[in-house]
């Protein structure tokens, strides 16, 4: 968001500054008059000689006799034009104010509605818990039996569910099985097209994303439940996506208070998946992961939970 508006300023600007230089009456070239006395260069036999006779065209032909270009640069020497100065720079400061700050400051943020939202995921979210003291340590990744059922009876492990419920054009390793030989994903957490095929060094290409982290599930809740409901919360596949490798690596267990997708236009279902998650198995949020969620669905009030 910084780098958007730091380019933003910059062509503001580049923009007024611009119209300051019309305003002032300046152009990148100006034609100022300056008598001349020739040189020894500018001399055949002892006379003067201007640049059109000597043979070669060097775009000064036109120009009368005795001027010639000078640059003139823009100094803010007169008082319009530091008063133009002054009023680029309220504007920049402005769209500072204006942008920035409800991001980082939470009472700024209410007051301009950084947080304001409606519609049923904003709803969902406002009637899970708040815990701001999340319980710390304990977790173990093998606590939750990721790819060990096969909850839907199908004879296939969850990855290859997900794979062939999220990819296009998808071949299998052999005929009549479930095992993903390759396929085509339309990431959604990059906007990337991923041409996916099997194998030792190409795999990791795309990968599995529990949505809610398992090690966030942790804190939120789910170090209390028995190894049934935690299995069942690892392989749920409403809490499962294919995704880009490195993407999912980026997220890593963080929650939407310190990571979201670099493609914003998935954003508003994103939260909404990891609410509709929280929701189904009662685990709890943070302040700051509240905030989070209300500033994207802002733009997006008729989200709705994600179904499966």
């Amino acid at each position: 968001m910084l780098k958007g508006f730091q380019r933003a300023s910059e062509a503001v600007l580049k923009h007024f500054f611009g119209l300051l230089r019309a305003a002032s009456g300046y152009h990148d070239e100006i034609m100022t008059q300056h008598p001349q006395q020739p040189d020894d260069a500018d001399r055949v036999g002892g006379s003067p000689r201007t640049r059109n006779q000597s043979g070669g065209n060097d775009g000064f032909n036109n120009r009368p006799p005795g001027a010639h270009f000078s640059r003139r640069r823009f100094d803010a020497s007169s008082p319009l034009e530091r008063l133009l100065i002054l009023l680029v720079l309220a504007a920049v400061v402005g769209v500072t104010i204006g942008i920035v700050l409800p991001k980082i400051s939470e009472p700024v943020g209410q007051l301009t509605g950084e947080y304001a939202a409606n519609g049923p995921a904003a709803d969902a979210l406002n009637a899970l818990s708040v815990n701001d003291s999340p319980k710390s340590g304990g977790y173990q990744r093998d606590s939750f039996g990721y790819n060990q059922t096969d909850t839907d009876g199908n004879g296939c492990d969850v990855r290859e569910d997900v794979l062939t419920r999220d990819m296009t054009d998808v071949k299998y390793a052999y005929a009549g099985g479930c095992k993903v030989k390759s396929g085509v994903l339309h990431d959604p957490y990059t906007g990337k097209t991923i041409h996916f095929v099997r194998g030792v060094k190409t795999s990791s290409a795309v990968q599995i994303d529990h949505v809610v982290a398992l090690d966030n599930a942790w804190q939120s809740g789910a170090s209390a439940w028995d190894t049934a409901k935690r299995y069942r919360f690892g392989n749920d596949m409403l809490n499962l996506l294919a995704v880009d490798g490195p993407a999912n690596q980026e997220k890593g267990s963080a929650s939407a208070a310190y990571w979201l997708p670099t493609n914003s236009a998935y954003r508003c279902q994103y939260v909404a998946r990891q609410i509709g998650v929280k929701t189904k198995y009662g685990l709890t949020i943070t302040t700051q992961e509240k905030r989070s969620m209300q500033s994207v669905l802002h733009v997006c009030p008729a989200q709705e939970l994600p179904q499966q």
